[in-house]
């Protein structure tokens, strides 16, 4: 079997599990998200704060955070490694993706359990 380093996975089949897995998981936080937006008629800054303020909230942003790094470095990786074929390039390329992604989960984690 052939691994690769860049890949977030061991193999192709955990790459598949983990991106269907966050890709389930950042559905089911849209959703959410979309349905309070419905129901709550006045959206106000105190509807929105007491969503957020709570901690199943907090762990569910914080859940699907980790899930967009995830889907988001299986993703780059595999669109990478068909497209771009120069090898150096290549990891440039998925470094600057890696370090954005990461950058996002730490603003998220910044914002959301207000550290």
């Amino acid at each position: 079997m052939v691994t690769n380093a860049a890949s977030l996975g061991r193999s192709g089949v955990h790459d598949f599990i983990l991106i269907r897995a966050s890709a389930i998981i950042l559905t089911c936080y849209t959703i959410f998200l979309v349905g309070f937006i419905a129901c709550s008629s006045p959206l106000t800054y105190d509807a929105w704060h007491g969503l957020f303020s709570a901690l199943p909230m907090k762990v569910f942003t914080l859940l699907a955070l980790v899930s967009v790094l995830i889907h988001s470095w299986i993703g780059i990786w595999q669109v990478l490694t068909d497209y771009v074929k120069p090898l150096a390039l290549r990891g440039v390329l998925q470094f600057v993706f890696v370090v954005a992604a990461f950058s996002y989960l730490a603003a998220g984690i910044l914002i959301v359990w207000g550290v």
